[in-house]
């Protein structure tokens, strides 16, 4: 998970051992002084440069250290790194590609006062360049067991991979809680396509061991419909496709991303189809 210095980062800490104990899983706290690295990039006077980076990544190995004794997490599988790279998003992809996590977990920005937490830039660099699953996560806590949905998109002009994706990961999320898992599907139209749209939607909820009653497929614009239903019934995370190249119409998966961070609170796992290869490489961009 990506530790930021900041007051939630205990909080986060919290969420990602309660996730990681379940599901059996080794957490990484991963923290990265990019403010620092930006200083030093650009510093005129090139001396002292190495041992101030060293001197950053050992500031942030301390605090981590910190953080690890105070999660009060004795149990749990925990482990600490940190780097003093910019920007930052490009730091987490490079660490991503070197650990191969099951997810990436990261606080989404905070907000002030008059909004909720919204994601910065390099939380939308992040989605586009992350080639693991990315859970953004805000303060709300989850239920016990939470609650889950998936937005699934069959739409023809999405890759099939990445629909399965979505729902394998949601289906892995779910069973390690003993949660129910919802799956979300938007649906403008009533033709012989959307009716085809419909019945591939019914088998690969099927083959996901989705129940019929748990499946709602809404009606109408999905900017729209969407956001309503998600917020009414107040699931705890959110599981979606964090790619899309087509035009609005169906679920709301890439282009509509934004429109969901912004309507909804709770936690957002976006994720990509097993064939994307991130534009950053684990040496350098």
């Amino acid at each position: 998970m990506v530790v930021e210095r900041t007051g939630g980062a205990s909080a986060l800490i919290g969420k990602a051992v309660g996730l990681a104990r379940p599901l059996g899983a080794h957490v990484e706290l991963f923290l990265c002084d990019s403010e620092q690295a930006y200083v030093l990039d650009h510093a005129y006077d090139r001396e002292g440069v190495l041992s101030a980076r060293a001197a950053s990544v050992a500031a942030a190995r301390g605090f981590l250290n910190d953080m690890r004794a105070s999660a009060g997490a004795s149990d749990a599988d925990m482990t600490i790194d940190a780097q003093c790279e910019s920007p930052l998003y490009e730091s987490v992809v490079r660490k991503v590609l070197r650990s191969s996590p099951d997810l990436v977990i990261k606080s989404v920005a905070a907000g002030d006062r008059r909004r909720q937490a919204t994601p910065d830039p390099n939380d939308w660099q992040l989605m586009r360049t992350c080639p693991a699953p990315l859970m953004l996560s805000r303060p709300r806590a989850w239920r016990n067991p939470p609650r889950f949905a998936a937005a699934l998109d069959v739409s023809d002009s999405e890759p099939a991979e990445l629909a399965r994706s979505v729902a394998g990961a949601a289906v892995m999320l779910a069973q390690g809680f003993g949660a129910q898992l919802h799956v979300v599907y938007g649906e403008t139209s009533s033709t012989p396509e959307s009716t085809a749209r419909l019945e591939k939607l019914r088998r690969l909820c099927g083959d996901a061991g989705v129940a019929a009653d748990c499946t709602h497929v809404l009606r109408g614009q999905p900017e729209f419909s969407l956001p309503r239903f998600l917020g009414e019934q107040g699931y705890d995370a959110l599981i979606l496709g964090a790619l899309a190249h087509r035009s609005a119409g169906t679920t709301p998966v890439g282009t509509l991303t934004s429109t969901l961070l912004d309507a909804l609170d709770c936690d957002f796992v976006l994720v990509k189809p097993p064939s994307y290869h991130s534009p950053i490489g684990e040496s350098g961009a």
